[in-house]
């Protein structure tokens, strides 16, 4: 049984509070501009189911740096909106204020109150139950679509590159880039040890990788102009496909294990509740130290569910465990959560190999920085 202070492990599932922390750094004179536009989305954000409240600062010693923190009853709801075209929509007047911007996601963990003062009532959700460990890697993907009759094209450009440097500072250093594809859907999942901003920046800005962006333009099935700051932010704000649950047991070896990439078909609206489940299976597979599934990170964003985990063994050596729906009843859970024409039958080992085999992305590169 791997113990809690062995497993490494990050989740938006535990039904704890969250805390949200927006830093913001405006342009030259600005301020005022961006407190109207904010009084504006403010009263947009609080009719957003799960939100409880929100708080907008200024620095008393920089006035061009500000803060937002916005109080959510759990994770999954703020995740669900600032992951909506909605939200794209809704902060656009805000970036023509905005110099740089950093977003920071906490669970509530601990409390204090004045006992002084008169109890407050107290507020919605729960506190995290125990201080999860951490290894010090933060998870990140980005997924795209690329025009049909283009994925030999794009792969080909996508696996050629250059590596860039991996050494960001003294404290920040890129340690993996997967990248995979599924039909004409592209998915880059990045492992930063440090600072996943200043790490994505970093790469943003190096030649080898400005000349793959560039080369795959063309082929992309929503426009962007790198060299248009604005048509950039959308572009990546689109793309973002956030890590919702990891877990590890920190004890595999890189050369014992091998890595896959799942693309499950969710059913309209059910992109989020799929990803539970799967966290979840996710969670018990962790349980068993005898268990082949070293570890694993789930991405979802909408209805684009994408499970990695790193196998001991073969994929469809054990159909089921791969998949995540190892136990009684999972294989019925999860036909309700998917897209069935697109998926197909689940009731026999032949359905669920083909299952399977269509979920599994085709490898493009899995980039590993020395050390790492």
């Amino acid at each position: 049984m791997t113990t809690l202070s062995e497993r490494i492990s990050q989740s938006a599932f535990d039904g704890s509070r969250l805390r949200v922390v927006l830093l913001l750094d405006l342009h030259d004179g600005a301020q005022q501009q961006f407190l109207e536009a904010y009084e504006h989305l403010r009263n947009q954000v609080a009719s957003v189911p799960g939100h409880l409240t929100d708080q907008l600062c200024q620095s008393i010693e920089n006035p061009s740096q500000w803060l937002i923190t916005s109080e959510w009853e759990s994770a999954p709801p703020f995740l669900a909106w600032v992951n909506s075209e909605e939200h794209v929509k809704m902060v656009q007047p805000l970036h023509a204020c905005v110099r740089d911007t950093r977003s920071l996601r906490f669970s509530v963990l601990r409390e204090t109150s004045n006992i002084a003062a008169r109890a407050p009532e107290p507020p919605k959700g729960r506190l995290q139950a125990n201080p999860r460990v951490g290894d010090g890697v933060v998870r990140h993907a980005l997924t795209f679509t690329v025009k049909p009759g283009s994925e030999e094209q794009v792969a080909e450009i996508l696996a050629g590159y250059d590596s860039p440097e991996a050494r960001v500072d003294d404290t920040t250093r890129l340690r993996r880039t997967s990248l995979f594809m599924h039909g004409n859907r592209v998915v880059r999942a990045v492992e930063v040890q440090g600072d996943l901003v200043a790490a994505l920046r970093h790469v943003s800005q190096q030649p080898e990788v400005r000349a793959v962006e560039e080369a795959i333009n063309p082929y992309l099935e929503q426009d962007r102009d790198l060299s248009d700051a604005n048509s950039a932010r959308v572009f990546f704000t689109r793309a973002a496909l956030p890590a919702v649950h990891h877990v590890a047991s920190g004890s595999a070896r890189p050369e014992d294990v091998r890595r896959h990439a799942l693309f499950y078909p969710a059913k309209g609206g059910c992109g989020m509740a799929l990803a539970r489940m799967l966290a979840r299976q996710d969670e018990l597979a962790a349980d068993d130290p005898d268990c082949p599934v070293a570890g694993s990170t789930i991405f979802q964003r909408d209805d684009v569910v994408v499970r990695l985990v790193d196998m001991r063994i073969p994929l469809d050596q054990d159909p089921l465990l791969s998949l995540g729906i190892r136990g009684e009843r999972k294989t019925a859970v999860l036909r309700r959560l998917l897209d069935t024409e697109v998926a197909g039958g689940l009731s026999n080992d032949r359905e669920l190999a083909r299952f399977l085999a269509r979920c599994d992305m085709a490898l493009i590169t899995d980039r590993r920085s020395p050390g790492a």
